[in-house]
């Protein structure tokens, strides 16, 4: 007895230690395409209430959204990350598409409507931007298409951001996925018509109408409510919501398990806390102005519920294709 008595204290010494060990390894790695102001806050309160180390690697401006999808791709055979946090889920089907990332059946993706989820679970869809138009305050409030653009009353009156990046490529890609070719290639001929001006991004769209220098501009819809709450004289208007109306296209997050993830444990605990409705609470109140795709989150009042927008109904998987297909021809369009 004497001799156990002698020894309690180490061996408690010796399990507190190991406790410590086994706290201090446990970390995830996620690659992030989100913007590291809006995406950093939320994997920091993640480790405030897992005691999960998180080693984040997040894109630059300059390689935003190719930059860690690229790294992913070289990795393949000797995968580094856990996870990855895409802001938008065309370069997650590139991914599924590569075997890079695997199925992940995740318990707080119940109740995220099943158009933002991958059929197979190799991704799912959270917290979006919707495209959507920005509009000066002297033009009178009225239900907008995206066939406003190719309006011969609106010449010269509109901006659009080049079409060979981001969601503007994304957004004419999905419009290829229900509109033949030839719609297409009319619609696209018909802002050179038109005189649309383009633009270097959404932003400039975006500032552009703000200071009243065109009408309108196709936006992301963080945008919009960026201007409208630092008071400039714009409204935001969901495109084609009439009845029969092609809809609004909708940029979810999309988050990703890898396909051989060192840490697949806290993989899973990360990407549940990003599906959770309290990780879209705090999106949607952040300056990113995020959509919740769950029913029932608080919001502010700049957004829609996603249950109150007519939603375009595309197949992300197919808007990953066509993205890659019309490249060609946009940057045809461009004259390069």
């Amino acid at each position: 007895m004497r001799k156990i008595l002698y020894l309690l204290p180490l061996l408690l010494l010796m399990l507190g230690c190991d406790a410590k060990r086994d706290e201090a390894q446990r970390v995830v790695t996620v690659y992030v395409s989100e913007d590291q102001v809006f995406s950093e806050p939320i994997l920091r309160d993640f480790e405030k209430e897992t005691g999960i180390r998180v080693n984040a690697i997040y894109d630059t401006e300059e390689s935003k959204s190719t930059g860690v999808m690229n790294r992913l791709i070289a990795e393949k055979e000797n995968p580094q990350a856990d996870v990855y946090w895409a802001n938008e889920p065309i370069r997650a089907e590139v991914l599924k598409q590569k075997g890079i990332s695997a199925p992940f059946h995740a318990k707080n993706a119940e109740g995220i409507p099943a158009v933002f989820k991958d059929p197979d679970a190799y991704w799912t869809g959270f917290s979006a931007r919707a495209r959507v138009f920005i509009v000066n305050e002297r033009v009178r409030e009225r239900t907008m298409g995206i066939t406003a653009y190719t309006d011969s009353a609106n010449r010269g009156e509109s901006v659009m951001a080049n079409p060979l990046f981001g969601t503007t490529t994304a957004q004419i890609a999905a419009l290829a996925t229900i509109w033949d070719d030839e719609k297409v290639k009319s619609f696209m001929d018909g802002l050179k018509e038109n005189s649309v001006r383009i633009s270097t991004s959404n932003g400039e769209s975006a500032d552009f109408v703000a200071r009243g220098v065109y009408d309108f501009a196709l936006v992301d819809s963080d945008d919009a409510v960026n201007r409208m709450r630092s008071g400039a004289a714009v409204y935001m208007v969901y495109p084609d919501q009439e009845a029969g109306g092609i809809g609004a296209f909708i940029v979810p997050n999309a988050v990703v398990l890898i396909k051989g993830a060192p840490h697949e444990k806290e993989a899973a605990l990360l990407m549940e806390y990003l599906l959770s409705k309290e990780t879209e609470r705090k999106l949607a109140y952040a300056d990113c102005a995020q959509i919740p795709l769950h029913p029932g989150v608080e919001m502010p009042p700049e957004l829609k519920p996603i249950s109150e927008i007519r939603v375009m109904a595309v197949e992300y998987s197919e808007v990953a294709k066509k993205m890659i297909e019309i490249q060609p021809f946009l940057k045809e369009w461009m004259g390069l």
